[in-house]
């Protein structure tokens, strides 16, 4: 039999190891969801309509570069995309805003209190894929999110109004 001390030595030991082996377990775990490149929904958000550094443009050749840049053309074009020309804070900060109903019937969607700079882009009538066109328009206008996590941010733009 051990003494005391030998023993709380070899129990803290394996006590170590324990947590060594699941940290490693959460690491792993950590490295398979990034090799199967799954997106959250909150960085799709992000990829798909958050444009803070530039501001709005009518210029047509914006929403062709930006819907490409941001693979909206990939396998087919994406009839219409809503960039929004605020801080990532901002947008975020309206999940703690107005609570309404989405279009889908959920209620996880929030109104901005706030008119924001927006480029809203649709696909021209003659536009086939794989040469996705579109066309732009630069609005002001509040926004609706649908909002869900934690933290508490938006996942997918409903509309504007």
């Amino acid at each position: 039999m051990l003494p005391c001390a030998k023993m709380s030595e070899a129990t803290m030991a394996l006590k170590g190891s324990h947590l060594m082996l699941l940290l490693l377990g959460l690491f792993l775990a950590e490295l398979v969801h990034q090799s199967t490149g799954k997106e959250s929904p909150s960085k799709k958000f992000q990829r798909q309509h958050m444009d803070p550094e530039n501001s709005a443009s009518d210029d047509t050749k914006y929403c062709d570069h930006m819907m490409k840049a941001r693979n909206m053309t990939k396998g087919r074009c994406k009839p219409v995309n809503t960039f929004i020309h605020e801080p990532k804070e901002i947008v975020d900060a309206v999940c703690r805003e107005t609570n309404i109903t989405c279009k889908n019937g959920q209620s996880n969607c929030y109104q901005s209190s706030q008119p924001m700079s927006l480029t809203h882009c649709r696909q021209t009538g003659a536009s086939k894929y794989p040469n996705c066109q579109y066309r732009g328009s630069d609005i002001t206008k509040q926004i609706i999110v649908a909002c869900e996590g934690n933290p508490y941010v938006p996942v997918h733009f409903d509309a504007y109004v």
